[in-house]
């Protein structure tokens, strides 16, 4: 049977509302009948409330959206004929691909899905990953033949959490498909909301290497401004003061030194280096800058012990404070936040360490990292005071009141280079 190509006809399926689902599925709600699924009861419960606990959606927008109904019953899929696939693809504790959710998701769609049926992964995978290990699942499942009896496209999420100037609508999204005239349609079916354009890849095979050195490429970047900044920490240099000189040429790239993680930049170069392993080749520059990134908050610490030891030593009994625990600034997101790279080498020093997120939720940092967030930090009672996330709570408290929470001579350490270089004691 093939697919109904009319846009008019379309009734939507999203599968997984987080960061990219939920956004996506309001998107589409205005134009289409749009069922988002989760498998998180909590999670459905509070969208039907006009909550959004990632604060990726306005309250008054969510509960404006009439095509847009949430659930967590896989039934309610039956009647969609399109379905798109926005679950997370993480990293393992081996650093290797961790494809249970998408597998466990095309699982589900096998079962709900009919003839004619079109299902579009927006996860973020290894070139190759949708035809060979997602695709054979939904045929396995539903007995329906691929390219025959269903169809699929793969149009990468670039959803930025956090990020109140580059929503869904305006930023640029790559399509595919699994024929011509589905990727017509994809296409098409993303332009009708992306009011920035879209971009059609030539294969699915494409759109999923785009995505993947999309995240690759900063990860690099960024840990070649690392090393520079371990360099000049050498040399008695401000690296800050280095970039800013460097930056005045108009084609220098503005990355900055810093912890980094996430559910993209830390993880994505790893679904790239397995395929590449997989395929005989090793690749040097990326895994090289993974290494150097994933080193920087035990880097942190050596600098912080280091400034302690000039004050006195650490002693029995030292403690410290963490600033901030989400992966960045002005947002709740704690997915493989490395911060807690600070918190775990701070422990091995034998330190005390409160960690202070007025934006983290208290319920996932201790069920994800077994942090308890404390309410509010008292003020002298810290023999070290780590800036490490730049909300805006702690812009806008100054030099003088983060001073303030350390005791007479604790040091101040600026990770995300918040304050001016002469108002902290050691910064990147």
């Amino acid at each position: 049977m093939a697919p109904n190509f009319e846009l008019k006809q379309v009734k939507l399926g999203i599968v997984g509302l987080g960061y990219v689902g939920l956004p996506l599925a309001v998107e589409f709600g205005k134009k289409y009948p749009t069922v988002g699924y989760d498998i998180n009861r909590a999670r459905v419960e509070e969208l039907r409330a006009g909550r959004d606990s990632s604060l990726e959606v306005d309250p008054e927008e969510l509960r404006s959206v009439g095509g847009l109904t949430c659930t967590d019953r896989v039934e309610a899929l039956a009647d969609c004929n399109v379905f798109i696939v926005t679950v997370p693809t993480p990293i393992d504790e081996h650093k290797a691909p961790d494809l249970r959710p998408l597998e466990s998701a095309s699982r589900t769609l096998g079962g709900v899905m009919r003839p004619g049926s079109i299902v579009i992964y927006e996860s973020t995978v290894y070139p190759g990953a949708t035809e060979e290990v997602c695709l054979p699942i939904i045929e396995q499942v539903s007995g329906l033949k691929f390219n025959q009896d269903f169809f699929a496209g793969y149009s990468p999420e670039r959803i930025n959490p956090g990020d109140k100037e580059h929503r869904l609508p305006t930023i640029k999204k790559v399509t595919s498909g699994s024929t011509p005239e589905v990727a017509d349609f994809v296409d098409a079916l993303y332009r009708s909301i992306i009011t920035a354009g879209t971009h059609k890849a030539s294969s699915i095979r494409v759109a999923e290497a785009a995505k993947v050195i999309e995240n690759t490429q900063r990860d690099v970047n960024i840990a070649l401004i690392n090393e520079l900044a371990l360099i000049f920490n050498r040399l008695g240099i401000d690296t800050q003061e280095v970039l800013e000189a460097a930056g005045s040429k108009w084609n220098f790239l503005p990355f900055r030194p810093g912890l980094v993680g996430g559910h993209c930049i830390g993880v994505d170069p790893y679904y790239l280096t397995h395929k590449a392993q997989a395929i005989g080749y090793h690749p040097e520059i990326i895994l090289a800058g993974r290494r150097l990134n994933d080193s920087m908050g035990a880097y942190v610490v050596s600098q912080v012990i280091k400034l302690m030891m000039q004050r006195g030593g650490v002693a029995e009994g030292s403690r410290a404070l963490v600033l901030g625990l989400t992966f960045k600034e002005n947002c709740p997101d704690l997915r493989n936040t490395r911060v807690v790279d600070i918190v775990a080498e701070l422990s091995d020093y034998g330190i005390a360490c409160d960690v202070y997120d007025p934006w983290a939720s208290h319920e996932e940092a201790r069920a994800e990292y077994g942090i308890d967030l404390i309410d509010r930090p008292v003020p002298g009672t810290y023999d070290a005071v780590i800036i490490a996330v730049a909300h805006r709570e702690f812009l806008a408290m100054g030099a003088e009141q983060l001073r303030a929470l350390g005791k007479s001579g604790a040091v101040l350490y600026d990770v995300k280079q918040i304050l001016p270089r002469a108002a902290v004691d050691g910064r990147l």
